[in-house]
């Protein structure tokens, strides 16, 4: 793990957090293909700070807490103000919104209980994530796209919808599970 604050992989996840405002101001514009720009570049960042980190030995404890949280930051952003602007369904916000604080809860009660943290994203939060990622690129792309990609955004908010409520399942499964073994191995009152 790498010490150093300042390495290629954390000054992208930076960036990203960055760029957050600039995606809010276009589509609090209605610029569409303004936030599409922002957005594509912020999602460029984050396929590349992982990769680098890798390829150059940079992994450290820092970019593991900053890169979800940039995640995190962007696309609770991005979700509730194409809600809020009646392009994505409330439901929808509202299921990663509570997927995203059960995540934040669990972690709390999880550092509370035990002192230290584990920030390792589940299998499900991953794919959930990217189906986030996925699901606003097109719809903030869709005017660079023909017109039948339209069609298949119902689809994909259902998909997208499902799998942040399967990962909110699997981070409580998740926690729970680690709380029961370590009462277990540390019970309460020793």
């Amino acid at each position: 793990m790498d010490k150093r604050l300042y390495t290629i992989p954390n000054l992208l996840t930076l960036g990203r957090f960055i760029l957050v405002p600039f995606v809010a101001w276009r589509l609090l514009e209605g610029d569409l293909p303004g936030a599409f720009i922002y957005f594509g570049i912020a999602a460029i960042t984050d396929f590349f700070d992982g990769y680098l980190a890798r390829l150059l030995n940079q992994k450290s404890v820092l970019g593991a807490w900053l890169d979800p949280l940039a995640d995190k930051a962007m696309l609770l952003t991005v979700i509730l103000l194409l809600a809020d602007h009646g392009i994505l369904p409330v439901w929808l916000a509202l299921i990663v919104v509570l997927r995203d604080v059960t995540v934040l809860v669990g972690a709390a009660a999880w550092l509370n209980l035990t002192g230290h943290l584990d920030v390792a994203p589940t299998l499900g939060g991953k794919v959930a994530t990217f189906a986030e990622f996925v699901l606003i690129s097109l719809l903030l792309g869709q005017h660079l796209l023909n017109d039948g990609i339209v069609e298949i955004f119902p689809v994909l908010i259902f998909i997208t919808a499902a799998l942040a409520a399967f990962s909110g399942t699997q981070y409580v499964w998740r926690w729970t599970s680690k709380t029961r073994i370590w009462l277990k191995a540390n019970p309460p009152g020793k």
